[in-house]
């Protein structure tokens, strides 16, 4: 089987979630191209209880609709992640990236060969920070793992600052591949 399944168990309210909200802890399950017979657990509510340090501004969602990585990132692990991520999704329909599906109509990626040769891959996500992410906004949290996405995150800020400094508010003409790199890393672009 492809894609992903879910277990549930119930759990306690984690604190910070609303009175009376039951939270299911959940296992899911991954079956895909690049991941065979892996699982891991939902331990926190999606979307919340993030680590204080880190303030995505868009969630998986809405960059997904938003169009980012060519069109050609997550095509064939769709049941792992909620259905409405997809429904306004801009995907490659032929299985090739495609610049044009990306908000800002360019490429802005490397190829995973060059994340690996790196050292910016971890083996529980072998797509990289974007899959990382995914996880951890559905509630999936990996001690130290999650504090170095974080800090590669953080620091993919600096290109915000460089936006703010040398181009005029919402001119996406300044600095469009910088504008999508940040788009991939959930920092909204489209505001500076």
């Amino acid at each position: 089987m492809r894609g992903g399944t879910k277990n549930s168990t119930t759990k306690s309210r984690p604190e910070g979630t609303t009175p009376g909200a039951v939270f299911v802890r959940t296992i899911i399950r991954v079956h895909d191209k690049m991941q065979a017979d892996y699982s891991y657990e939902l331990t926190e509510p999606m979307g919340m209880n993030f680590a204080p340090e880190f303030k995505p501004q868009l969630t998986p969602k809405e960059l997904l609709e938003l169009g980012i990585f060519g069109g050609k990132y997550m095509t064939d692990c769709r049941a792992e992640f909620p259905e409405d991520w997809f429904t306004n999704a801009r995907l490659a329909q032929n299985g090739k990236r495609d610049a044009a599906l990306n908000f800002f109509g360019v490429n802005a990626s490397q190829p995973l060969r060059i994340w690996k040769a790196k050292g910016w891959i971890y083996k529980d996500d072998p797509r990289g920070w974007f899959q990382w992410y995914c996880r951890y906004y559905m509630g999936r949290r990996i001690p130290g793992e999650d504090e170095r996405q974080i800090k590669r995150w953080n620091a993919i800020g600096r290109h915000a600052t460089q936006i703010r400094y040398n181009c005029r508010p919402g001119d996406f003409s300044c600095r469009p591949k910088q504008r999508q790199a940040l788009l991939h890393w959930a920092y909204d672009s489209r505001r500076m």
